[in-house]
């Protein structure tokens, strides 16, 4: 099998996750909220849908970044092909990206989550940067030119080993941080949960 086939063959797997995974996060997003989500009750013992408000994970979707204040926590759903990189400020705040491989219409493509990410952060001190998903999946060069971008003819990179170092030095060059504060972490399909 030649790169260009083996490059289409793994575009063609991930278009099919990233659908599923879109199908999974509306039926997610249409479910009531159960009790299982809910922090409080109101005096009469009924659910409270404002304290689950107040205590519920911030939600992160593809392609999307967010913030949790002190305390908080975030929630990656359906990380299956995308990784997340969750910045931990000193004042115990969380800043989080889920990044695609391929771009969520409107939502941030993997060459430029990282510029938003760190636009978010600012000046605050960072304690510690957490990148978790599937490893395998990405080359590191997709958080500085992602596959859209690529036109035809031009061959996209594929991983042939998972490289946590590369990823690890290329996230900490995208947040201008230093690459001692980044860990990496394969992680089985699923939601995460950063508290």
């Amino acid at each position: 099998m030649n790169a260009i086939t083996r490059t289409k063959s793994a575009v063609a797997a991930a278009a099919v996750l990233i659908g599923a995974q879109l199908a999974a996060v509306t039926a997610a997003e249409a479910a009531p909220l159960g009790a299982g989500s809910v922090a409080g009750k109101t005096p009469g013992g009924t659910e409270s849908r404002a304290a689950a408000v107040r205590t519920a994970a911030v939600r992160i979707t593809e392609g999307q970044v967010g913030e949790a204040a002190p305390g908080g926590s975030l929630l990656y759903p359906s990380v299956t092909s995308c990784l997340t990189v969750t910045v931990r400020l000193r004042d115990g705040g969380l800043v989080g990206a889920h990044a695609s491989i391929f771009q969520v219409p409107g939502e941030y493509r993997s060459d430029r989550i990282l510029a938003e990410l760190k636009r978010r952060v600012g000046a605050r001190a960072v304690r510690a940067v957490e990148v978790r998903g599937a490893v395998g999946a990405w080359d590191p060069s997709y958080f500085t030119k992602a596959v859209e971008s690529y036109g035809d003819g031009e061959a996209v990179p594929f991983p042939e080993a998972p490289d946590p170092g590369g990823i690890a030095a290329a996230v900490a060059a995208g947040l201008g941080q230093p690459r001692a504060v980044v860990t990496v972490q394969d992680v089985p399909d699923g939601d995460q949960t950063v508290s």
